[in-house]
C-alpha cells in the first residue's frame, strides 16, 4: 500500500520494533573447501519460525530493475537473481512448516486505477528519461568526454511487463516451478516443509492472497494459535495487515530502509553525481573492473513489540465502556487508512510527514469518551462515530493549512540560502582551478588536497573582499541585476488552502464544479466514506467487491463528512477481470508489446472505440507536492462495459498460448518425499484424482493445514525430470516431489472472520522497559533480539575494575582512562570530578604544550572565556599511577603525567616515553590542548591537536 513515509515515521517513533537479521553464510575452510549454508540447522536469530510468506512482487521488481546497481543483462540473469534472493530470505527465516510464494494476480478494480496511474506514469518518465540521456550523451561526446558504449535498444527492460497476463509473468511461473523442485529435491532445509505457489493467474494482490490464507487457516478449530508467521515485503500495508490478523507471533522481514541511497549515473554508471552533472568516465578508468556495490541488509519488524508500544499509546483510563486492546488496534489500523492507501486519495489536511497519525490518535482518544464505543468491529465500521472524529478534524483544518504554509515558506528560505552558498563555493573552486591549472573538485583524485584547500582559501578571500568592498568592512547590497535567479520554478497554486475561501477554490479547481454546489461535496464525502468501509473490509474479511472504485481523483475535506453515517456501505461482489483484460485496463499504448497484437491495435488505432482510454500525453497535477511522482495523474477512468464490449471482437484472435495466459488458475502445493503428506498425495494420484473434483486435506500429516486439492497438469512423475527454463542451469532428474492444485478452506458468504486473539495464544516475552515495574525496574532485563535467553557476555570483578578505570564515569575520584574523552561527556574521574569540554581532566601537574602555566586551565574549572586552545593540558595530568594493575596491562609504579607535554617529535607524538608492557603509551585522544590522541595499544583513536599539532597513534597490540 502506498503510504509515503509511513515506515520512516514508524521506525523513528517506535525504534525497538526493528532489529537486524542475523545471517549465516557459506565460508571457506583453511584447506580451501567451501562449506555451504545449511538452513536445516537452528535459526541463528535464536527463534524458530513456522511459516514464511513472500510477497513476490517486492522481490521481482528490485531483482529485475534495481535502482542502486546495474540491472541484469537479460531475463535469465533476472531469474537467477530472484532465485538467489529467495534463497537468502529462506536462510534468514528458515521456516519449518510452510513457504508461501504469492505473485500479484488480477487486482480489484479499486486497485487497478492506481496500477493504471503507475504504469502510465512509468512509461512517460521512461520516454522523457531516454530522450534526456540521448541528448546529454550527444552533448558530452561532442565535447570529447568518454562514455561507456550505448546499450542496444532491445536491452531496455519495460518494468510494466511485471503485470498478470504478460509472457514475462508466464515464464516466471515456469521458472519458479523449476526452482521449487530443485530446492525440495536437493536442499535439506526445504525437504520437510510445504511450498505453496500462487502465481499471477490466481486473482488477488499477493499480500491479500497471503492474508486470505492466514484468516482461513486460523478460523479452523485445530489451528495452532502460537504459529510463528513471517511475512516478507517492503510495502507499508504489510504492517497493518499483520496487526489485523491479531496473531500473537507475527514478524515482517524487509530490506533495511536507507533514505537517499546513491544511484549510478545513467550515462557513465558512476556513483556520486546526477546525470545532469556527468563529465564522463575519468581518464584511466575506461577499463576499470566492475564496481562492488554494497549488499542490501535485511531487518525484522517485530509486530509484537509494536503492539507493546501501541498498548501504551492507546491507553484510555476510565472509558464509559469496557476497554479491549484488540479493538483499539483495529481502530488504529483504520485511522492509518486516512493518511494514504492504494485505493483512496488521502485527505488534504493529513500528511504523515506532519505527524498526521499522532493528530488522529489524539482526536480519537478524545472522541472515545463521547462515542460510546469503538470505531470498528472485525472489519465493519461504525460511520456515525467516524463522522464525529472527522468533524473534530475539520475544526482544525484551517490551522493545519496555515502551519503547513509557514513551514513551506521557511523551508524554501533555507534552501535558497543553501543553494546560494553552494554556488559561491563552486564558483570559487572553478576560479581556483582556472588559476592554478589543477583539476576541479568533482574529479579530484585521492590525495589531491591542495585543490580543496586552495579553493577554501579562495572562498575566504572572496568573502573578505566582499566585506571590504564598501571601505568600512561592510558588505554591499547587490542590485537585482547582480542576483542570479536561484529560486525554484513554482507551479501556480490556484487553491491556496491557507487563505480564506479555500474550499470553494478547491472544488472549483479540482472537481470543476461551482462553489455553491454543496450537493456535489456531499456526494464526494459519502463515496469516500463508502471507500473507507470497502478498504476496512478488504483488510479484515477479504475483497467484498471486485467492481467498486472511488470515482474521483481527489479527496474531500474532513469538514465535508456531515452525513457519512447514512452513506450506502453495501457492495455487489462482482467478479475479477481476466488477466489480458486487466492489461488492457492498466497499460499505456507504449507497453502494447506485452498484449496480443490484435488487442494492442485497439490502443493506437484512431478508429478504435476505446482510443480515449490511452492518451499519449496527460497532465500531472502536483497538488501542492514538490515532485512529479507525488502528483496526481489525471487519466480518464476506464469504463468496464465499454472495454469488454470492444474486446469481444478480438477474443477469437487469441493464440492457444494467449488463451492459457488469460485464464484464472489455482495455487500449487509442493511436498517432497521426506514430508509426511507425500504418500497421501501420491496415493490420490494413483486412485485417479481428477482435474475437477476437490479432495479435502487435513490432519497431522499436513501439520494442521486444511483446504482442498485437485490434480495438477504440471505434476512431475516420480523419478522424472524437469527441464531447465533458464540458460546455464541444469535439468533436474530423479524427481521426488509431488505437485497438486490447492484451494483455501471455504466458508459461507455471511461468515465473519473474528478479529480477535485466539484462545490459547501465548504472549511473546515483553521487550519494552515497563513504566512501573515492581521494585523500581530492578528486575527488568533487556531482550536482545527474539530470544530472552540469548547467551550474554559477562565480566568478573577484575574486569569491572579494569573497565571502571579506563572508561569515563560520573562522579569524582582519581584517574581518567583513555576513553575519558569519548562523547558525550558524562563527568570525569580526575581531580574533583568536573568534566572538561575539551576531553582532558581538570588538573595537570605539568607544563602545557603551548607554555601556559600548570594552574591556568584551558576552558576548565568554569573558566570558559580564555585559552580555549592555547593552554590545553596534555594527557592525564595529575594522575598518580602508583598502583599495580597487572591484569589490565599495567606494571608501573611511576608518578609521571602521561604525555603531558613530553617528547615532541615534530608534531607527531609517540608514546611519550612511557611504554607499558610494550603496548604503547597512553594519551587522551582528541585533547585540543594536548595534541594527539592515541589508543591503548592498537585501539586506534585519532585526535587532532589544535594547540600541539600532529596526532597520536598507539602502536602496540590490539587491546
Amino acid at each position: 500500500m502506498g503510504v509515503p513515509a509511513f515506515f520512516r515515521w514508524l521506525s523513528r517513533k517506535y525504534p525497538s520494533v526493528i532489529i537486524e537479521c542475523v545471517e549465516d553464510r557459506q565460508y571457506n575452510t583453511d584447506e580451501g573447501e567451501t562449506v555451504p549454508q545449511d538452513s536445516s540447522k537452528p535459526n541463528p536469530n535464536g527463534i524458530e519460525f513456522d511459516n514464511l510468506y513472500l510477497d513476490m512482487n517486492g522481490i521481482i521488481h528490485p531483482c529485475t530493475h534495481p535502482e542502486d546497481k546495474p540491472p541484469p543483462k537479460n531475463e535469465d540473469e533476472m531469474m537467477v537473481a530472484i532465485f538467489e534472493c529467495i534463497d537468502r530470505l529462506f536462510a534468514i527465516v528458515r521456516p519449518r512448516k510452510v513457504l508461501y510464494m504469492a505473485i500479484d494476480g488480477v487486482a480489484p478494480r479499486a486497485k487497478m486505477n492506481q496500477q493504471r496511474s503507475r504504469r502510465f506514469r512509468a512509461s512517460k518518465e521512461a520516454e522523457e528519461k531516454n530522450a534526456k540521456v540521448k541528448s546529454l550523451r550527444q552533448e558530452l561526446l561532442a565535447k570529447g568526454f568518454k562514455l561507456p558504449p550505448e546499450k542496444p535498444k532491445e536491452s531496455h527492460f519495460d518494468s510494466n511487463c511485471i503485470t498478470p497476463g504478460t509472457p514475462f509473468m508466464e515464464r516466471l511461473s515456469r521458472c519458479l516451478h523449476y526452482y521449487i523442485h530443485d530446492r525440495l529435491n536437493n536442499d535439506p532445509g526445504w525437504r520437510k516443509i510445504k511450498v505453496i505457489l500462487s502465481d499471477a493467474n490466481v486473482p488477488g494482490e499477493g499480500e491479500h492472497k497471503i492474508m486470505d490464507y492466514i484468516r482461513r487457516q486460523r478460523a479452523q478449530p485445530d489451528h495452532d494459535p502460537n504459529t510463528h508467521h513471517v511475512l516478507c515485503g517492503a510495502d507499508a500495508d504489510l504492517i497493518m495487515l499483520g496487526l489485523a490478523t491479531h496473531e500473537a507471533n507475527f514478524t515482517i522481514v524487509r530490506e533495511e530502509f536507507k533514505p537517499n541511497k546513491p544511484k549510478p549515473c545513467d550515462l557513465c554508471g558512476q556513483l556520486g553525481h546526477e546525470m545532469s552533472e556527468c563529465v564522463g568516465i575519468p581518464e584511466g578508468m575506461e577499463e576499470a573492473s566492475e564496481k562492488v556495490f554494497e549488499e542490501v541488509k535485511f531487518i525484522f519488524v517485530r509486530l509484537n513489540v509494536l503492539r507493546e508500544y501501541l498498548e501504551r499509546e492507546l491507553a484510555m483510563p476510565n472509558l464509559p465502556f469496557d476497554y479491549d486492546f484488540d479493538r483499539a488496534i483495529d481502530d488504529w489500523v483504520f485511522m492509518c487508512f486516512f493518511v494514504g492507501n492504494d485505493f483512496l486519495p488521502h485527505l488534504p489536511s493529513l500528511e504523515i510527514r506532519e505527524n498526521a497519525i499522532d493528530r488522529l490518535v489524539r482526536l480519537y482518544k478524545d472522541c472515545c469518551y463521547k462515542t460510546g464505543g469503538w470505531l470498528t468491529d472485525s472489519g465493519t465500521a461504525n460511520m456515525s462515530r467516524v463522522q464525529m472524529i472527522m468533524q473534530n478534524l475539520g475544526k482544525v483544518e484551517d490551522e493545519i493549512f496555515r502551519e503547513r504554509q509557514r513551514r513551506e515558506r521557511d523551508f524554501k528560505a533555507r534552501n535558497k540560502m543553501k543553494r546560494r552558498q553552494e554556488k559561491i563555493e563552486k564558483e570559487a573552486a572553478n576560479m581556483f582551478r582556472d588559476v592554478s591549472g589543477q583539476g576541479s573538485l568533482g574529479v579530484m583524485r585521492a590525495g589531491e588536497v591542495s585543490v580543496a584547500s586552495g579553493a577554501r582559501g579562495m572562498i575566504m578571500q572572496q568573502r573578505l573582499t566582499n566585506m571590504d568592498a564598501a571601505g568600512q568592512g561592510r558588505g554591499v547590497k547587490r542590485s537585482i541585476d547582480n542576483v542570479d535567479s536561484d529560486s525554484d520554478e513554482e507551479t501556480p497554486d490556484e487553491v491556496r488552502l491557507y487563505e480564506e475561501g479555500a474550499k470553494d477554490r478547491y472544488y472549483e479547481s479540482k472537481f470543476e464544479v461551482s462553489p455553491d454546489n454543496h450537493a456535489f461535496r456531499k456526494k464526494v464525502a459519502n463515496e469516500y466514506a463508502r471507500g473507507l468501509c470497502w478498504v476496512l473490509k478488504y483488510y479484515y474479511q477479504g475483497c467484498v467487491s471486485w467492481d467498486w472504485y472511488f470515482p474521483f481523483h481527489y479527496a474531500p475535506f474532513a469538514s465535508d463528512f456531515t452525513n457519512c453515517a447514512n452513506a450506502n456501505v453495501t457492495f455487489d461482489f462482482g467478479e475479477p477481470f481476466n488477466p489480458l483484460e486487466q492489461l488492457m485496463g492498466v497499460f499505456p499504448a507504449a507497453s502494447r508489446a506485452h498484449v496480443p497484437e490484435p488487442w494492442g491495435k485497439l490502443m493506437y488505432d484512431p478508429d478504435s472505440i476505446i482510443i480515449d482510454f490511452y492518451p499519449e500525453d496527460f497532465k500531472i497535477d502536483l497538488n501542492g507536492k514538490k515532485f512529479a511522482w507525488q502528483g496526481v495523474a489525471l487519466l480518464p477512468f476506464v469504463d468496464e462495459k465499454r472495454l469488454k464490449n470492444a474486446l469481444k471482437s478480438v477474443y477469437d484472435k487469441l493464440t492457444p498460448e494467449e488463451k492459457l495466459r488469460n485464464k484464472r488458475g489455482d495455487s500449487f502445493l509442493y511436498v517432497s518425499v521426506q514430508h509426511n503428506s507425500y504418500k497421501q498425495l501420491t496415493d490420490l494420484y494413483r486412485m485417479g484424482m481428477s482435474f475437477d473434483t476437490e479432495v479435502p486435506i487435513a490432519g497431522d500429516d499436513f501439520q494442521g493445514m486444511q483446504g482442498t486439492v485437485l490434480m495438477a497438469s504440471n505434476v512431475v512423475k516420480p523419478n522424472g525430470s524437469v527441464p531447465s527454463p533458464v540458460i546455464g542451469l541444469e535439468e533436474l532428474t530423479n524427481n521426488h516431489v509431488v505437485t497438486v492444485r490447492y484451494r483455501d478452506p471455504k466458508y459461507s458468504d455471511d461468515f465473519v472472520f473474528p478479529a480477535r486473539k485466539l484462545e490459547g495464544a501465548k504472549e511473546p516475552p515483553r521487550v519494552l522497559k515497563p513504566n512501573d515495574f515492581p521494585g523500581g525496574n530492578r528486575n527488568y532485563r533487556p531482550v536482545i533480539g527474539f530470544n530472552q535467553n540469548m547467551p550474554r557476555a559477562s565480566l568478573d570483578m577484575s574486569g569491572h575494575r579494569t573497565l571502571g578505570h579506563h572508561m569515563n564515569q560520573r562522579g569524582g575520584g582519581g584517574g581518567g582512562g583513555q576513553y575519558s574523552n569519548v562523547p558525550p561527556p558524562m563527568g570525569g574521574r580526575g581531580g574533583n570530578g568536573k568534566r572538561s569540554l575539551l576531553g582532558a581532566p581538570p588538573q595537570s601537574s605539568g607544563q602545557s604544550l603551548l607554555g601556559a602555566p600548570p594552574n591556568q586551565y584551558s576552558n576548565y574549572q568554569g573558566n570558559h572565556n580564555r585559552n580555549h586552545y592555547g593552554g590545553g593540558q596534555g594527557g592525564y595530568g595529575g594522575y598518580n599511577s602508583n598502583r599495580n594493575y597487572g591484569g589490565g596491562g599495567y606494571s608501573s609504579n611511576q608518578r609521571q603525567n602521561y604525555n603531558s607535554g613530553g617528547n615532541n617529535n615534530q608534531g607527531y607524538y609517540t608514546s611519550g616515553g612511557n611504554s607499558y608492557n610494550s603496548r604503547g603509551g597512553h594519551s587522551s585522544g582528541g585533547n585540543r590542548g594536548g595534541g594527539g590522541g592515541g589508543g591503548y595499544g592498537g585501539n586506534y583513536h585519532r585526535g587532532r591537536g589544535r594547540g600541539g599539532g600532529g596526532y597520536y597513534r598507539g602502536n602496540g597490540n590490539n587491546y
